[in-house]
């Protein structure tokens, strides 16, 4: 469509293409889409993933990591060892967790940014059983996912409260409350659940019937099964249930939903108490199926990584996977770069910042449709 000349008319192309959901940048025709098929959404976010590898790969090289070496850290050594992809798929189960919390807060429009805090006290719900030795030994590990899930829930229902009652902004109060939780963290294992065998700022060592058992491959536990059927409810409750058609209308429009009778506190309350027992379950995982007890530093990086995955994947349960896998890869690759080629910290957090940048870009295509107009 060419663009007319004249006053009059120059205004009326404008409003027409207003109303048609698009935008003139030259002869660039920015149009907004109404709906992408998922192959073709899959398709854009392996693009953005192969850009920021791409640009990661130049990064690197020209800071002295041959290209051969970067082939063997990031396929050969990742994808050809058994010890490596266990490694990956055992990171990515806690993250799987934490990525279906934050997905699940969003979906009601609660923006959980206080993930690490209820990981933390998962942990110490966890720990707490496991300690004072609750419930007999054969339900010890239920028990103890019991209590994490609700410490999580505990330490989220204060900002749903204040968010729900006063209208206290949810960002501010769940990422405050990070901090309280961190330093209550450590007056335990600095006080009174301070290991008594070594004296180190940790828990006692847990019992064998109070870890994860192994699936027999690897260093694979049952954290990774604990995923896979959260994965499985998230995505049945989410997508097929009721609750999930009227949590898809409150998270589109909430003030149209609410006009219409549906209970929006009741929806929102239920996902951020959910959110909080998922991120519960998470320090449960990592407390139980990867340290065997709980640390000082157990839950760094698996709050905002929670947040990014469930951004990236577009609070999708099955997207979720697939991102968590790809930051678990992410990491672990990190951790080879810094041990066997010195490459500073710094430089994996980068390498990983610009991964993701590519990713949520890609997110750009999935919604809009670029013509060029003559």
């Amino acid at each position: 469509m060419r663009r007319p000349t004249g006053m009059r008319s120059e205004r009326r192309w404008w409003a027409m293409a207003e109303l048609a959901g698009s935008r003139r940048f030259g002869r660039i025709n920015l149009e907004i889409r109404d709906d992408m098929p998922l192959w073709q959404q899959s398709l854009a976010f392996l693009a953005g993933v192969v850009a920021g590898l791409a640009v990661s790969v130049a990064i690197l090289f020209a800071s002295g990591v041959g290209l051969g070496a970067l082939l063997n850290e990031f396929v050969v050594f990742i994808f050809t060892s058994p010890k490596n992809i266990s490694a990956v798929l055992v990171q990515a189960g806690p993250l799987i967790i934490v990525g279906l919390s934050a997905g699940l807060a969003f979906k009601a429009r609660f923006w959980n940014i206080g993930i690490e805090g209820q990981v933390i006290f998962g942990a110490v719900g966890a720990t707490l059983v496991a300690i004072h030795d609750i419930g007999p030994p054969s339900l010890r590990l239920v028990t103890m996912a019991l209590f994490a899930a609700l410490g999580g829930m505990m330490w989220i229902l204060l900002p749903a409260v204040l968010k729900l009652r006063l209208r206290i902004n949810e960002i501010i109060s769940t990422l405050l409350m990070n901090y309280i939780a961190f330093n209550f963290l450590l007056h335990l294992l600095y006080g009174p659940w301070q290991d008594p065998v070594s004296s180190f700022p940790h828990s006692e060592q847990f019992e064998s019937f109070e870890r994860l058992a192994p699936l027999g491959w690897q260093s694979l536990n049952a954290s990774l099964l604990i995923a896979v059927v959260l994965v499985i409810f998230c995505f049945w409750f989410m997508v097929k249930s009721r609750f999930g058609f009227q949590l898809n209308f409150v998270h589109s429009n909430a003030r149209m939903a609410q006009a219409l009778g549906v209970r929006v506190a009741v929806l929102t309350l239920a996902a951020a108490l959910l959110s909080g027992a998922l991120s519960g379950l998470a320090g449960f995982a990592i407390s139980a199926g990867i340290e065997s007890r709980m640390t000082q530093s157990f839950f760094i990086g698996y709050g905002f990584s929670g947040i990014l995955i469930a951004f990236l994947a577009r609070n999708n349960p099955l997207g979720i996977v697939a991102v968590a896998i790809l930051v678990a890869t992410l990491m672990i690759a990190g951790q080879s770069l810094q041990v066997f080629y010195q490459i500073p910290f710094a430089m994996v957090q980068l390498i990983q910042a610009i991964i993701v940048i590519c990713v949520a870009a890609s997110e750009f295509f999935v919604r809009h449709r670029i013509r060029w107009v003559e």
